[in-house]
């Protein structure tokens, strides 16, 4: 059923046409150039100099120096530091992003990786050497207010935003084309959610691109400890909430609150209370008059409340990383989204949970695995934030399944604690395998652009070649993952959830960035266990050995 392949994620991407001009003089540069595609770099096992600090100046000065192994024409004049980050490992990682005249290049990122020593270990990503070359104008010829009014007449957007919208100048690689571009990013919900990237040409003004990426999960606030019961009656102990009123006797109110983690901001889960309204989102906090939130329409919130902990409290204990931004920022779940609806996702900033149309899905919070999908997304858009389209777009989505099966250990199944009685009794009982990828129809809508056996796919010999548009899951977002799945899982059955969890998260957050295809995941995964566990370990071979195994080189 062509349903089950939008949760947890709900894309649509179009392309309209732009208008081509040609310089006339230098006074008249042209605002798009042809500079061919951005070119991939994974150069591993380098030597350097011990560098005293290992930060931007460093990383510009190696590759300045270095620029023409990296065929790069004046890297220390067209990169700019987006972010460094020190592990666990003591490495540095100096990320950089390519500019044109001083604007960012959309997604054009490489990073300069940096041993304990100060040594450089590696430099990976992807630039653009024809782009640096190129005459080109990078002044916008109208306003961001301009931008915006058109972007958001271009995906119906309402005119009240829940969360105030981005918009910024960027170069936009398009089909070979780099364009002088206003990027706009704007989220709204309801019937149909978004969280939409548009990029506007900023010369003609004309719609150049644009991608769905919703990423379809008196005492005053005394902290507490409570129970309930969840959607499939599991019974749910020291659920953290707070408390505001008689302390003496009780009595007041207990909301959903979770404000017991030290350097966090909170775990909150909030009601839409079965409306579509998009500006009412995130809601109202959860309330109760007891610590036992155990009646029917509590369960929905109940279970968010205690997966989202349970979600927070793997990612700080297996990685050390302080919420799903890293920072300590709030978790914010919201249950009860309109009426029948049969999706969860991650808009960029929270999770939201249907109440499943008691046909294919009960309420999608009821399933660990579900929770932590979500929640991942928003790991990886905080990190690597892969581009939710073609192979990227997949790796965004198998990560997310990855580790929901990793943190929900009892399968390598996903969503199988969501799937209505009748979906079960007819025969589709989770609503995708790592272990088994093929045991479950894509949907006759999509099987032509496979193999012609209609499954999901498990090899590379079995990839569903589908347009990047929203009626083709954004080029088989949710359906290319599985393969990427199937790796997942070869490995974790060789050296197990541990370790596959950490090999994973040091290549999402490490070495993986926003165009980053199969192969790229490859390469970064085989480096993290390389970094974990060194050279020709058991880690690695197994990565290896079950990335040979589903075809991906």
């Amino acid at each position: 059923m062509k349903k089950k392949l939008v949760i947890p994620m709900v894309l649509s991407a179009a392309v309209a046409g732009s208008t081509f001009t040609s310089a006339a003089s230098a006074a008249d540069q042209p605002s798009h150039v042809k500079a061919g595609k951005d070119q991939a770099l994974f150069m591993t096992n380098l030597k350097s100099k011990e560098y005293a600090s290992k930060n931007k100046a460093s990383a510009l000065q190696f590759l300045q120096a270095n620029k023409a192994k990296f065929g790069m024409n004046d890297p220390a004049n067209n990169f700019t530091e987006l972010q460094k980050e020190t592990d666990q490992l003591g490495m540095t990682h100096v990320k950089l992003q390519q500019t044109k005249n001083g604007v960012p290049i959309e997604g054009v990122i490489i990073t300069v990786h940096f041993k304990k020593d100060g040594e450089v270990a590696s430099v990976t990503g992807y630039h653009n050497p024809n782009i640096e070359v190129k005459t080109m104008k990078t002044a916008a010829a109208f306003t961001k207010e301009k931008a915006l009014k058109a972007a958001k007449k271009e995906v119906s957007a309402p005119a009240s935003l829940p969360y105030a919208p981005k918009t910024e100048l960027v170069v936009y690689p398009y089909k070979g084309v780099y364009y002088t571009a206003y990027k706009v990013n704007m989220t709204f919900h309801g019937k149909k959610p978004g969280n939409w990237y548009v990029y506007v040409d900023a010369s003609s003004g004309k719609i150049i691109d644009k991608y769905n990426a919703i990423m379809d999960a008196d005492v005053k606030d005394k902290k507490v400890t409570g129970t309930g019961i969840g959607v499939k009656g599991d019974f749910r102990e020291g659920l953290h909430m707070s408390f505001t009123g008689d302390a003496a006797t009780g009595k007041g109110t207990y909301t959903l609150k979770d404000t017991s983690h030290s350097g966090m901001k909170g775990i909150e889960t909030y009601t839409a209370n079965n409306s579509w309204d998009e500006n009412a989102l995130p809601g109202t906090l959860y309330k109760g008059d007891s610590l036992g939130f155990k009646l029917k329409p509590d369960a929905a919130a109940v279970d968010a409340h205690y997966n989202s902990e349970k979600v927070y409290n793997y990612y700080k204990s297996a990685h050390n990383r302080n919420s799903i931004d890293g920072k300590g920022g709030k978790i914010m779940s919201t249950v009860h989204f309109g009426e029948d609806y049969a999706n969860a996702f991650w808009d960029g900033y929270s999770m939201t949970y249907g109440d499943g149309d008691n046909v294919d899905f009960i309420p999608l919070s009821a399933a660990l695995d579900v929770a932590a999908h979500e929640m991942t997304h928003g790991v990886t858009t905080n990190s690597a934030d892969l581009v939710y389209r073609g192979q990227s777009g997949a790796l965004n989505e198998a990560f997310s399944d990855i580790f929901g099966a990793i943190i929900d250990d009892k399968d390598w199944e996903m969503g199988e604690d969501a799937m209505a009685p009748k979906a079960i009794m007819d025969g589709q009982t989770s609503l995708r395998s790592l272990s088994q990828p093929d045991k479950y129809d894509v949907g006759g809508f999509f099987a032509p652009f496979g193999n012609g056996s209609g499954k999901y796919p498990k090899h590379m010999s079995e990839y569903y070649n589908l347009p990047e548009i929203s009626w083709f899951d954004n080029g088989g977002v949710h359906i290319n993952s599985s393969i990427i799945n199937h790796a997942a899982y070869l490995a974790g059955e060789q050296i197990g959830r541990e370790k596959l969890g950490k090999i994973h998260y040091r290549a999402l957050t490490v070495y993986l960035s926003k165009n980053s295809n199969f192969s790229d995941a490859r390469k970064a995964l085989i480096q993290s266990a390389t970094d974990l566990y060194k050279a020709n370990s058991a880690e690695v071979k197994a990565i290896t050995a079950a990335y040979d195994k589903v075809g991906i080189k």
